[in-house]
């Protein structure tokens, strides 16, 4: 099952008796700190939970499953996720 934000926002909600607007503005905010700071290129650590890291792809060669064509795929940036130990051992508890 996914975690959805509406989820994440309820049980917020809750937990700590925010009002459902209060939840959503807190969780908005924070998405777009994380947002705005992996767009700059910066990283992430969150304790205990893990890290987020911005990592640059090369400029490499591809192939159109559909028509078998090479082409070339352009350099970008991609967001990769390293769980902590904790969050580790948690997950495998």
């Amino acid at each position: 099952m996914t975690l959805t934000k509406a989820q994440i926002i309820k049980s917020i909600t809750d937990q700590n008796g925010y009002t459902r607007v209060q939840a959503t503005e807190v969780l908005e905010m924070l998405i777009e700190i994380m947002k705005s700071t992996l767009a700059s290129g910066d990283d992430i650590l969150i304790s205990g939970f893990g890290k987020f890291c911005v990592h640059n792809k090369a400029q490499r060669k591809g192939r159109n499953p559909a028509t078998g064509e090479t082409l070339m795929l352009d350099a970008r940036k991609v967001v990769t996720f390293k769980g902590s130990g904790k969050l580790r051992t948690r997950i495998n508890s």
